[in-house]
């Protein structure tokens, strides 16, 4: 049987990767601290729960759910981001259900690239922003991001002749694996950028909620009046309001602890929207309305579920961080998502993937190489905090013994 040559460069994947490396540890009787994936092992919340329930006694929501059906999670999508950027957005032509913020940056690819035009990606970066360009048949130019630059790409150095053949620039802040935060200068320059050369710029967008520091910490002059709404850091529509080249992903799996549950949107410009729809309705209809029912909750109940979470993953965090320190592995004190990235000591420092699979064959704690998320991500481990601190220290204490 011969296969598409897209399929090649799908073959490795960091998670596959350290998933087979789990298995063997188990089956060698180690007892796994699994830090390597970032699927939060908080509840949803109860009322989230209770409208799911509820519709599965609805039969009227047992059927295929076309788009017209999904309007009133579109409202509340829409209503959501007013409340939280005040950013006006059109639920009828500004917004898509989505499965999973994944499926749109997967997706949107197919319907902007011809084989051989190029996507501006950051490096390290999620796999599922290549993977949905390689599915394209497009090709990937790595935007390096450095520790020096803030873990920001700098656009000055895209060569003219890759530019000249750009159709997509994606980026993601807050930033996973490095935890990176953005500035609204830094949106409003790639926003500018693509507008000159033409390029969608598409913003992954799952870790708006979970940021540990007060508005006005970090950031410039022009944070404090950008962000003056409900959230302490910018969306990319905040740096392009008439959704002029943007498109934001969102997904309920990081806020509302719902990542099984597989709902998200896209947000922005209507072109791109429409764009992506036609992708969409070409590969499946909807996801049973029961889950969306759910997701207008979350989205439009209380939030003290959210508040919750973001101070657990900031306990999390001073666990993690200070029992590193303890340790003498001394790793910079992120300031949002559920990650730790924390460059490697000697002798892994070019080796990430041998790290890894050591650490979890013999300690049990798993981890992500950085390689795995590109080349710019070699010399760095990605660790996930979805346990809680007694875990955490554990882990790092099995570190500890690894290292010395």
């Amino acid at each position: 049987m011969q296969f598409a040559k897209r399929l090649q460069p799908l073959r490795s994947n960091v998670f596959a990767d350290m998933d087979r490396a789990k298995a063997i540890a188990l089956a060698s009787g180690q007892e796994v601290i699994d830090l390597s994936l970032g699927s939060s092992d908080l509840p949803a919340e109860a009322h989230v729960i209770e409208a799911i329930a509820q519709s599965l006694h609805d039969r009227s929501t047992h059927g295929y759910l076309l788009f017209n059906g999904t309007l009133g999670f579109r409202e509340a999508a829409a209503s959501w981001y007013e409340q939280k950027f005040g950013i006006k957005v059109d639920p009828q032509t500004e917004v898509l259900p989505l499965i999973g913020s994944q499926e749109g940056t997967a997706h949107l690819p197919l319907a902007l690239l011809n084989p051989g035009d190029f996507a501006l990606l950051l490096d390290p970066g999620y796999p599922s922003h290549a993977g949905g360009v390689y599915l394209a048949s497009g090709q990937i130019y790595p935007m390096p991001l450095r520790a020096e630059n803030a873990f920001l790409p700098v656009f000055a150095d895209i060569p003219a002749p890759v530019l000249a053949q750009s159709r997509m620039m994606v980026l993601s802040y807050p930033h996973n694996p490095t935890a990176a935060i953005a500035p609204i200068s830094f949106f409003q320059e790639a926003v500018a950028f693509c507008q000159l050369h033409n390029l969608a710029l598409v913003h992954d967008f799952p870790y708006v909620d979970l940021v540990f520091a007060e508005t006005g910490e970090w950031g410039d002059e022009g944070d404090k009046e950008i962000t003056n709404a409900q959230c302490p850091i910018p969306s990319i529509l905040q740096a392009d309001p008439e959704k002029s080249v943007s498109i934001e992903f969102f997904t309920l799996s990081k806020s509302y602890n719902m990542g099984g549950f597989r709902i998200g949107y896209a947000i922005g410009n209507a072109e791109l929207i429409n764009a992506l729809r036609q992708v969409k309705a070409a590969v499946d209809f909807n996801q049973y309305r029961g889950i969306l029912n759910g997701a207008i909750a979350a989205l439009t109940g209380p939030q003290i579920g959210v508040k919750s979470a973001v101070a657990t993953f900031q306990q999390r965090r001073d666990t993690f961080i200070t029992a590193l320190h303890r340790i003498g592995w001394n790793v910079p004190t992120p300031k949002a998502t559920m990650y730790i990235w924390a460059k490697l000591p000697s002798p892994w420092s070019q080796n990430s993937i041998e790290f890894c699979t050591q650490l979890v064959k013999q300690t049990g704690v798993a981890a992500s190489p950085g390689a795995g998320f590109g080349k710019s991500g070699e010399g760095y481990v990605r660790f996930a905090l979805v346990h809680e601190p007694p875990l955490l220290e554990a882990a790092v204490e099995k570190i500890s013994q690894f290292l010395h």
